[in-house]
């Protein structure tokens, strides 16, 4: 069961969100990164963009936070399924998202579209088209002023929908501390995680596309022969 819902965009903080709550004991949490291990998962998100009825319980089995996306695409549905989860909005200024965004997520050549890609990896990112690029930001990730709109107008809705003794807009920059007085925690004596820079970013992806490629090539050496019905 969730007791931590982050619902920042992507490139706001939220794989450092994601390892700072896992190290305060709300893990583990789910991540987009996540859901490339459980690609069994993709049709249930799927569904959920579809509008169709999902189990989050079923979802989030053994999860104790979920922060970014896929789930902030959800984020009122999660709110109102998981109504004693506190919920952490991370925040940026809106030029700065978009300029990191451009050159991480939405760059075609660090995630290329799906017709490009390993068959393994090809249902995950046409997810991410999906359920992020067309279903948020309307295909125009090129455009600074619709993605920034898209990013302030979630923001507000956050603001607008989520009480206010349940919600804690954060900053990573901020570090432990106003994160472990939300979430009635003691401080950490370490520091704050800072993950995922450009740099980072690249080489999970990298080395994701390398490790799919390879179980892609192993599943396909495996398979047994076709039977075509000649001798």
């Amino acid at each position: 069961m969730l007791e931590v819902i982050g619902v920042g965009f992507g490139r706001t903080g939220t794989v450092s969100l994601t390892a700072a709550v896992e190290e305060l004991g709300f893990g583990p949490c789910y991540h987009l990164r996540k859901m490339f291990e459980r690609p069994e998962q993709v049709q249930i998100w799927r569904r959920a963009g579809r509008g169709e009825p999902v189990n989050w319980n079923q979802v989030f089995d053994g999860y104790g936070s979920s922060v970014g996306w896929p789930g902030t695409r959800f984020w009122r549905e999660l709110v109102h399924w998981f109504p004693q989860a506190k919920v952490v909005l991370t925040t940026r200024d809106p030029d700065l998202w978009y300029d990191s965004a451009k050159h991480t997520i939405f760059d075609a050549d660090l995630v290329p579209p799906p017709g490009t890609v390993e068959s393994h990896l090809a249902p995950m990112m046409s997810l991410v088209e999906e359920l992020i690029f067309d279903a948020v930001f309307d295909g125009r990730l090129d455009d600074p002023d619709r993605a920034i709109a898209a990013f302030n107008r979630h923001n507000d809705a956050v603001r607008q929908l989520v009480p206010a003794e349940r919600l804690l807009e954060f900053d990573v920059t901020q570090g432990w501390e106003p994160l472990c007085h939300f979430l009635d925690v003691p401080v950490p004596d370490r520091p704050f995680p800072r993950r995922n820079d450009r740099k980072q970013f690249a080489t999970f992806i990298q080395a994701k596309r390398r490790q799919l490629s390879a179980d892609d090539i192993a599943h396909r050496t495996s398979a047994p022969p076709r039977n075509d019905g000649i001798a």
